[in-house]
Parts: structure tokens; C-alpha cells; sequence
């Protein structure tokens, strides 16, 4: 377990340098993302060169995100980096659990599930008319967490693509997939995306991320049906570590039909909401 941990953290630390400066603060590395996109976060440094995390550290990194004008936001696991939760809270930040689950090697490929009429799964690439509510609908997803059914729906997808779906957030995603660091995947009626998510590959190792649904379309089986398309790519393309973080347990069970296993726990800090 300890070796598949430290995979995962070298990834954790190598992924955002495609499109982040790297700051180093002591034990801590801030990422900072260059151009247009998702904001990165900071995390603990390599343990060659880290050691453990007091609240100053963090007070130290919070100061330069709000210099920066970037989220105060920190992502690490529990596991490898224990002491970095207690400092977080010292600071003032609020911590957040999420079960951190790798894919089974030996899980049999997942069934495509059965979908509602009008409705298919599809891998997103440059130019597909899709892939600008793609990548909208998981930041109303996330707004409205949980799995219940929720009130937004494609009067508010709309409303939000000039804000997450700018042409320079587009030509972004675009670029990206034209150059392997990313691939899309949504499940699309009428040519809105209802779900979406996306995994971003190094070397053999890969993090499914961002799979949101629409949260008036949810309980119809849209993220695990993107999630299974997900994985089937990523086996197709020889990639051996697939993982992911789960948004609660409710969420972990669902990804669990699809072989993943939890390995340990995935925690993010930021302050408290207001």
C-alpha cells in the first residue's frame, strides 16, 4: 500500500506542472496555474525535499494565494502527510474527507449501463459541440453537491457557458487534448452535456476528475456511465493506475461497481464557508 500511495503522490505533484508554475514554500508547493483554466492548489512538497508542516507554513502559503489573488485551497493525502491536517485547522482552514479509491487491475471491464433515450456517452474532442456545456456542467454540479436531484438545470447551464465556457477556456481544453494531457468524456442529449468528466494522464498513472451531473438530470446513471467510459479509455491506452477521490460515501458506492477500492483518504482545506 505504501508504494501505490507514493505513486499516487508523484503524480499529484507532476500533473499540475503541464499547465502551473511551481512555487516551493518550505514543506509546501503552491502550483499556479499559467493562463486560463481550473485554479490549482498547494500540497506537500516531495519528501525529499519537504518535512513536516507546521501552521506557520501554512499561513505562509494562504498569504501568497491572497497576494496572488488564487483560492486558498490545499489537497493532500491523510495518509502520507498526517500532521498537515491539524496545521490546517490551526490556520483556520476547514478540512474535507473524501474516500481516495484506485481501480481494481483484475475488475472486469464495466458494463455499459443503460441509458435514457435521447442519451449517449461519447469521448470529447477538438470541435465537438459538446464540449463547452462539458465543461460547464461540473461547476453547477459542484455548486449543488450530494446525489439528490437537484433545481438546476438547462435554463442555468445556459446562463453559465459564458462564464466557464469562454473561447479561451474552450481553445484551452482543446489544446490539451490535442496533446494527450487530457481527456473528455460526457453523456450529451441533444447536444448538451448533461454529465461530464475527465482524466489527465502521466506516464502510466491517471486521475479521473471533475464528473459532474447536471443536478436536474441526476439518479439516471450519467456519471457512472461517464466514469465507465473513462476507465475503458484509459485501460485502452495502457494506462495500469487509475484513481480517483470520491465527493462522500454515497459517491464511493457507485464508483465501487465499477472496481474502484478505497486506499486511503483524500483531504482538502479551505476556509470555512461564510
Amino acid at each position: 500500500m505504501t508504494e501505490l500511495l507514493d505513486r499516487l503522490e508523484r503524480y499529484y505533484d507532476a500533473v499540475p506542472r503541464a499547465g502551473a508554475r511551481a512555487e516551493e514554500h518550505g514543506p509546501l508547493t503552491l502550483f499556479v496555474r499559467e493562463g486560463v483554466g481550473w485554479p490549482f492548489y498547494a500540497r506537500p512538497a516531495p519528501a525529499a525535499a519537504g518535512g513536516p508542516v507546521g501552521r506557520a507554513d501554512v499561513d505562509r502559503v494562504r498569504a501568497r494565494q491572497r497576494e496572488l489573488g488564487v483560492p486558498e485551497c490545499f489537497e493532500w493525502i491523510a495518509e502520507t502527510s498526517p500532521g498537515l491536517r491539524e496545521a490546517a485547522r490551526a490556520s483556520g482552514l476547514a478540512v474535507h474527507e473524501h474516500p481516495l479509491m484506485v481501480l481494481d487491475p483484475l475488475a472486469p471491464p464495466p458494463l455499459p449501463p443503460e441509458l435514457p433515450a435521447g442519451v449517449g456517452v461519447r469521448l470529447l474532442g477538438p470541435g465537438d459541440p459538446a464540449l463547452p456545456t462539458a465543461l460547464t456542467v461540473p461547476h453547477l454540479a459542484f455548486a449543488q453537491p450530494g446525489t439528490a436531484i437537484g433545481t438546476a438545470g438547462r435554463a442555468e447551464l445556459a446562463a453559465a457557458l459564458a462564464l466557464h465556457a469562454a473561447p479561451g477556456l474552450v481553445a484551452t481544453a482543446e489544446a490539451r487534448v490535442r496533446a494527450g494531457l487530457t481527456v473528455h468524456a460526457a453523456a450529451v442529449e441533444g447536444g448538451t452535456a448533461l454529465c461530464a468528466g475527465q482524466y489527465n494522464p502521466v506516464g502510466e498513472v491517471c486521475e479521473i476528475v471533475g464528473v459532474g451531473t447536471l443536478p436536474s438530470a441526476r439518479r439516471r446513471g450519467l456519471a457512472l456511465a461517464v466514469t465507465g467510459a473513462l476507465v475503458a479509455d484509459a485501460r485502452e491506452r495502457g494506462l495500469t493506475t487509475v484513481f480517483l477521490s470520491a465527493g462522500d460515501e454515497d459517491v464511493a458506492r457507485i464508483y465501487a461497481r465499477l472496481g474502484f477500492r478505497r486506499v486511503g483518504t483524500a483531504l482538502i482545506a479551505e476556509p470555512p464557508a461564510q
